[in-house]
C-alpha cells in the first residue's frame, strides 16, 4: 500500500486478539476477521492524525493489495476447486472409494493411510492438505471418521512435515533467514530441536493405532458413528458418473508430478539452479501449472469416452469455483489481518523488541523463544511471517560466545513455535486449507484440534527447558516424547475411567 509503518505498541497486538477472541465466542469467522481489520487500520489512522473514513478505506486498500500478491494461490484454488468437482461427477472418486474400501476396512488403516499419505506429500503445505483431503475423504467417510478429525490428520501433516523435509519451499525459506549460521546447513542441524513437528507427527500415529480421542474431538468422533451410512451417503450424494479408479488417480498423479515439476520449471531448475532452491522461488505459481495440467488430461480422458460432455465439465468447473468461495473469503481477510499486523502497526517488531528486552539465562532462551514464536504465529496466523521476524533477532542473541551453544537449539524452538501457532489460528491459511481439504466448518476444526496442539505445545515447552541446558538433540527428544507418552498414559486413564462411571451412573438410574 506504500505507507510507511507505526509503532503502535501494546496496541499492535489489539487486532488479532479481537478477530481470534470474536471466531471463537460468535463460531462466525467473516464478521470477526473484517472487526479486527478494522481496528487495526483505525489504530494506524488514528495515530497518525486520520479519521474512521480513512481507515475504512485502508481496509479495501490492503484486500486489493492482498489479493494481487496472492493471485497465483487464488488461482490454484480455484483451479483445484473445478478439478476436485469434475472428479466427483465422473464418478472417479466414487470408485475409488469402492476400491479403497476394500482394502482400507476399519478407521486406524483409514487414519493410518491418511498420515502416511501426508507425510509423502511434503513439498507445501497447502499443496498436502488439499491433495490429500482430495483422496482421502471418500475413504474417511465411508469408516465414519468424522471431517473434523480428518481436517486435524491434514493439518497435522502439512506444516509439520514441510518443516523438517530439506526438500521443501519452508526449508528454502528458512535457509534464506539463517543464512550467517550457515544457511540450508543450519536448518538441517534444527530438524531434532523442532519439537513441535516432531511430536505431532508421532502423536498423530498414537490416536490413529490406538483409536483414542479426547475434547472436542472425542465429541465430533461420537456423533460421527451416531449417523447412519445411509444418512452420510444421502447428505453427500451427487450425480455418479461412469468413471473408473482411474478417473480420480491419473489426475492426482498428473496434478503431484506437474506441480513439483512446475515448481522446479517457474525457479529455474533446468536453468541450472539446485532443486532445493528452485521449488521455493514461487510454489504456487508452479502448483496453478500442475492443477491446469491435471484438469488437460481429466478433460481429455473424459469427453473422449463420454464420461461427461463439454457443456457438463465446464459446469464442474463453474460449480467448483463456486465451492472455494468460502476459503477463498476468509483467505483474503487473513492475508488482510496479517498485512496489518506486519506492514502497518508493528506487531512483529513490538513482539520481538519483547524477546530481546528479557535478560535470562542463554539456557531458558529456547523456551522463551518458543512461547514468543507460538503468540506472534498464533495472532498474525503465519509461520513465514513470524520466523521471518525471529530467526534474525534470535540469530543476533545468540551471536557472542555465550549464546553460540544455545543458537541450534533456540532457531529450533522459534521454527517449532512458528508452527504450532500457524497451526491452531483460526487465521492461519494452512488451518483455512485443511479445513477446505476435509470439507469440514472452519471453526469447528479450530476447536477440535485446539486441545491437541496445545498439549504438544506445553510438552514442548518443557522440552526447550531441557534444550537450553543438556544441549544435546537426543536427549532432549528422549525426554519429551517420554513426557508425552506419560501425559497421554494419564489422559487415556483418566477417560476410561470416567466412561466407566458415566455407564455405571446409566446403569444405576
Amino acid at each position: 500500500m506504500g505507507l510507511e509503518m507505526i509503532e503502535a505498541g501494546w496496541l499492535s497486538i489489539l487486532p488479532p486478539l479481537i478477530a481470534i477472541t470474536l471466531a471463537l465466542i460468535t463460531k462466525e469467522v467473516y464478521s470477526s476477521l473484517f472487526l479486527g481489520i478494522f481496528t487495526g487500520m483505525c489504530v494506524y489512522c488514528f495515530s497518525t492524525g486520520g479519521n474512521i473514513l480513512q481507515a475504512v478505506t485502508f481496509v479495501f486498500d490492503m484486500m486489493a493489495a492482498k489479493i494481487g500478491e496472492n493471485g497465483y494461490m487464488i488461482i490454484f484454488l480455484v483451479l483445484l476447486g473445478s478439478l476436485v468437482v469434475v472428479v466427483t461427477r465422473s464418478g472417479g472418486s466414487d470408485a475409488y472409494g469402492q476400491w479403497a474400501g476394500k482394502r482400507i476396512k476399519n478407521k486406524v488403516s483409514a487414519k493410518l493411510a491418511t498420515a502416511c499419505l501426508g507425510l509423502l506429500i511434503f513439498v507445501d503445505d497447502g499443496f498436502n492438505c488439499l491433495t490429500v483431503g482430495t483422496v482421502m475423504r471418500p475413504i474417511t467417510d465411508k469408516c465414519k471418521i468424522s471431517r473434523e478429525k480428518l481436517a486435524y490428520l491434514l493439518d497435522a501433516t502439512a506444516a509439520p512435515v514441510c518443516i523438517i523435509a530439506p526438500i521443501s519451499s519452508w526449508a528454502v525459506a528458512v535457509a534464506s533467514e539463517v543464512e550467517e549460521a550457515g544457511g540450508l546447513n543450519a536448518f538441517v542441524r534444527t530438524i531434532p530441536y523442532n519439537l513441535y513437528a516432531i511430536l505431532t507427527i508421532a502423536m498423530v500415529f498414537f490416536l490413529s493405532i490406538v483409536d483414542f480421542d479426547f475434547g472436542p474431538m472425542k465429541k465430533a468422533e461420537e456423533e460421527r458413528r451416531e449417523e447412519t451410512a445411509a444418512a452420510k451417503e444421502e447428505e453427500n450424494r451427487v450425480k455418479k458418473g461412469r468413471g473408473s479408479v482411474a478417473d480420480l488417480i491419473v489426475p492426482v498423479v498428473t496434478l503431484i508430478v506437474c506441480a513439483i515439476l512446475g515448481m522446479a520449471y517457474v525457479g529455474g531448475f533446468f536453468e541450472g539452479k539446485p532443486f532445493a532452491e528452485a521449488i521455493g522461488a514461487n510454489p504456487t505459481a508452479g502448483l496453478t501449472l500442475g492443477t491446469f495440467a491435471a484438469l488437460i488430461v481429466a478433460i481429455a480422458m473424459y469427453i473422449p469416452r463420454r464420461i461427461m460432455s463439454l457443456r457438463e465439465f465446464m459446469t464442474g468447473v463453474i460449480d467448483g469455483i463456486k465451492t472455494m468461495i468460502p476459503a477463498l473469503t476468509i483467505l483474503i481477510l487473513a492475508w488482510a489481518l496479517g498485512g496489518v499486523c506486519r506492514e502497518m502497526i508493528g506487531t512483529g517488531l513490538f513482539v520481538s523488541h519483547f524477546v530481546t528486552t528479557i535478560h535470562l539465562p542463554f539456557g531458558f532462551l529456547p523456551a522463551i523463544v518458543f512461547a514468543v514464536a507460538a503468540f506472534l504465529s498464533f495472532s498474525m496466523g503465519t509461520a513465514w511471517g513470524t520466523f521471518g521476524i525471529l530467526l534474525p533477532i534470535v540469530s543476533m542473541l545468540c551471536a557472542g560466545e555465550a549464546g553460540a551453544a544455545v543458537l541450534i537449539p533456540s532457531l529450533g524452538a522459534t521454527l517449532a513455535g512458528s508452527v504450532y501457532g500457524d497451526h491452531c489460528s483460526p487465521i492461519s491459511d494452512t488451518t483455512i486449507l485443511a479445513s477446505t481439504g476435509a470439507q469440514c466448518e472452519h471453526l469447528r476444526h479450530v476447536e477440535t484440534q485446539l486441545p491437541y496442539a496445545t498439549l504438544v505445545a506445553v510438552v514442548c515447552l518443557c522440552g526447550y527447558l531441557v534444550a537450553g541446558f543438556a544441549l544435546n538433540p537426543w536427549i532432549t527428544v528422549a525426554v519429551s516424547v517420554l513426557l508425552l507418552t506419560g501425559v497421554f498414559g494419564i489422559i487415556c486413564f483418566l477417560e476410561r475411567r470416567g466412561s466407566r462411571e458415566r455407564k455405571q451412573c446409566v446403569h444405576d438410574i
